[in-house]
Parts: C-alpha cells; sequence; structure tokens
C-alpha cells in the first residue's frame, strides 16, 4: 500500500514539475516569392510577430521570403509533404493538387477588394469550405488564411487601351493553367516566367509585359524596364494562405484558434493597406516616368471583360457553379 502511494506520489511530483516549464515551441517553416516591400511580406512578417504573441510562444514561424525555398511548385510541394510547415501565394499555385480551387483567382470575378476577402474566409465560404475539404484529402493542405494585395492591373512598353494592342505580342503569365488563359483572353501571347526572373524576361525583351498590382510594380521596380500601365483592374489579387494538414493537427486547438485570429486580422489589414496605397503608388509610379491608361482616357475595360471572360468560360466550363457561389456572397 505505501508503494503504491509512493509510485503516487512521484507521478504527480512529476507531473508538477513539468508544468513548470513552459511546452517546447513548435517552429513552422513559412515561404513565399514576395520581394521586399510588398504587401505579401509586410504580412508574412508581421503575422509571424504576431502569432508568436498570440501563443505566448509556443507557435513561431520562420519567415523565408522572395523565392528562399524555391519557386512556387517547389514551395506548394514542400507544403504538401511537410517539408515547409506554412507559405502563401495565389490560390491557383494549388490547382497542382486541387484544380477547382483556381477559380478563386478567376478575373472579373469580385466586385471590389472587400468582397474578395469575404468570399475567400475559410470559416464562411460556401465554395471555399467545398474545395478546401478536396485539397486536405488530396493533397493533406488547408487553406486557413488570405492575403489582399490590390488590384491586378497590365504594365508594358507601349500603350494599351483594348486586347487589340496587345494581339501576338508575349505577354508574362504567371506559370498556372488559369493565368495563360486569361493571357489568351488578353489576345496575347502567354509566356509562363517565374516571378523571379520576370525584371530580366522584361529587360531582354522575352516577354513585352506583365500584369500585377502596383505594390508589387512598384517593389520590383518594373518602372525601369516598362513605361505604361493599363489599368484594367482584371483582378482582385487575393492570396491563399495554406499549411501542412498533419502539421495544423498536430497544434492544439487553441493554438489554431489563435493563428487563425491573427490571420483574419491580418487579412483585413492587408486590405487597408493596399486600399492607403494606391492613389501614392500612382504618384510614385508617374514619378518614375510611367503612363496610366484608364477609362477616362480611353481603356475599353468591356472589351477586356468580355474576351477573357469567353476565354475563361471556354477552358474552365467546372468553374461555372463555384463563380456562381462566389458572386453570391454579400
Amino acid at each position: 500500500m505505501k508503494f503504491t502511494n509512493a509510485k503516487a506520489l512521484i507521478g504527480a511530483t512529476a507531473l508538477a514539475l513539468l508544468g513548470a516549464f513552459p511546452a517546447a515551441a513548435e517552429e513552422l517553416r513559412y515561404a513565399h516569392v514576395g520581394a521586399e516591400g510588398d504587401i505579401q511580406t509586410r504580412y508574412a512578417a508581421e503575422a509571424a510577430e504576431e502569432i508568436s504573441a498570440a501563443t505566448n510562444g509556443e507557435v513561431t514561424l520562420q519567415v523565408f521570403p522572395a523565392s528562399q525555398l524555391g519557386n512556387v511548385a517547389e514551395m506548394v510541394d514542400g507544403v504538401k509533404m511537410g517539408t515547409i510547415q506554412m507559405g502563401h501565394h495565389d490560390f491557383a499555385s494549388l490547382a497542382r493538387i486541387t484544380p477547382e480551387v483556381a477559380v478563386f483567382n478567376a478575373p472579373f470575378i469580385y466586385r471590389d477588394g472587400a468582397h474578395a476577402l469575404a468570399a475567400t474566409d475559410p470559416a464562411t465560404s460556401p465554395a471555399l469550405m467545398e474545395i478546401n475539404e478536396k485539397l486536405v484529402e488530396q493533397g493533406g493542405v488547408r487553406i486557413i488564411g488570405r492575403i489582399y494585395r490590390g488590384a491586378r492591373h497590365i504594365s508594358s512598353n507601349f500603350e494599351i487601351k483594348s486586347p487589340d494592342d496587345m494581339a501576338g505580342k508575349p505577354f508574362r503569365a504567371v506559370p498556372l493553367d488559369l493565368w495563360v488563359s486569361m493571357v489568351k483572353g488578353f489576345g496575347a501571347t502567354p509566356t509562363p516566367v517565374e516571378v523571379a526572373e520576370l525584371p530580366t524576361a522584361l529587360m531582354t525583351g522575352l516577354v513585352v509585359g506583365q500584369e500585377n498590382p502596383l505594390t508589387m510594380i512598384s517593389a520590383n521596380k518594373l518602372y525601369e524596364v516598362q513605361s505604361h500601365v493599363a489599368m484594367t483592374g482584371h483582378m482582385q489579387s487575393v492570396l491563399a494562405v495554406f499549411v501542412n494538414e498533419a502539421s495544423w493537427q498536430g497544434l492544439t486547438e487553441e493554438q489554431r484558434a489563435a493563428i487563425t485570429e491573427v490571420l483574419d486580422k491580418k487579412a483585413e489589414e492587408s486590405l487597408n493597406w493596399a486600399q492607403e496605397d494606391e492613389a501614392a503608388l500612382i504618384t510614385e509610379l508617374t514619378d518614375n516616368g510611367m503612363t496610366f491608361t484608364t477609362v477616362e482616357n480611353g481603356l475599353d475595360l468591356d472589351a477586356f471583360r468580355e474576351k477573357v471572360l469567353a476565354q475563361i468560360n471556354t477552358d474552365f466550363p467546372d468553374y461555372t457553379p463555384y463563380i456562381e457561389q462566389i458572386t453570391a456572397v454579400e
């Protein structure tokens, strides 16, 4: 009897001692391709700080920006395998796992930035909840947040007012099927180029233009190799924050809730950053020699919308029910 009590006392003492020490921190490797000065880079850096604080240091993120852990495909494969635990990029980058997820980057489907965030909320978006189940089942990857980077516009080294101005010219396409389809809709010749290689591709003439938010054009100093911006706003640029499912389930419920709360807060902040930055960015890029074409001075936005959506509908007929769900989100 005394022996049993002694064992119980030893066990209780051991538990008490374990409780006196903080749990070992869980360090997650977080990768992305954004350059210094881009909204996505600020997002990741600040989210890492706030997640550490929100979890009392129990979960920390080691952030690897600017393609340090590989290009987009390598990053997605890394998260899928678990060698990288978290990352962010366009939703369409996950199409190598579940093709339908690319619908969230489809052009001309969001009313504005606020609608883009609402329609990509992992907790409330019907389309995303359905597709997230497929991502987990098919690739062991889960979307847990999103980043708003602003509307995407077309930059070039000549003036663009309609798709006719782009006909047959080599334009950079993000190396994903959706972007290739969209650039075909523009009337251009899609030329896949990784973002890290884009300035060189523009400088050498491999491509004569590209499309991205103004933040990216500024951060990568594309004004040094591009003279014009057509303000098409063809996409509301919203990126998916995704995690290896095994790593996610390895965290406690409280840790997951804290991380989700931080990511939701940062998503709203990213929308504010993008909206505040756009006017200043137009001034900055104009001062650096870029000329802006808008609806007010001749941009035929309806022609772009009609041709691009026709191409997307032809190439991706399975997107239709998801687009209907997205456009119905308030």
